[in-house]
């Protein structure tokens, strides 16, 4: 049986500014919707479930994220993840300048959490928190240059 990778869902705490925080590191908005019924509260395991959503798409057109906003049930607070946390660890984009969107993540007031790695001479690597604390590694492969 065939299987492909339809999107990665996460959680925000305000939709707008996910979306532009991604938006503008150069993923499409390809729509946005608000959901919520009996059919939302069955596939998702939440009674009275009602959510803001929006769907983006990497340039490529192979990667999706499909962010959602909770209005009910209220959304629960959690420390941001960490790097060696069991679980869902942090979305990844391959970037033709990683100092170009560093720039455009700074305008967000999203910074490296540390500084940019090279690795082997084959990638340039970070991992910084953008909104709502998502951990967001950028990498830029030196061998494309």
């Amino acid at each position: 049986m065939p299987i492909t990778l339809n999107n990665v869902g996460i959680a925000v705490r305000d939709l707008d500014e996910a979306v532009a925080f991604f938006t503008d590191l150069g993923l499409a908005l390809v729509g946005s919707d608000t959901i919520s019924g009996d059919w939302a509260d069955l596939a998702v395991g939440l009674d009275g479930n009602h959510a803001k959503i929006a769907l983006l798409r990497t340039p490529d057109g192979h990667g999706q994220l499909e962010l959602f906003e909770y209005l009910h049930p209220d959304a629960i607070e959690t420390f941001p993840t960490l790097p060696n946390e069991i679980g869902m660890h942090r979305v990844a984009f391959q970037v033709d300048d990683i100092d170009a969107s560093l720039a455009v993540a700074a305008r967000h007031g999203c910074h490296p959490l540390r500084g940019v790695a090279t690795y082997e001479d084959v990638y340039r690597l970070t991992y910084l928190r953008g909104p709502s604390g998502i951990l967001v590694m950028l990498a830029q492969d030196l061998r494309a240059a």
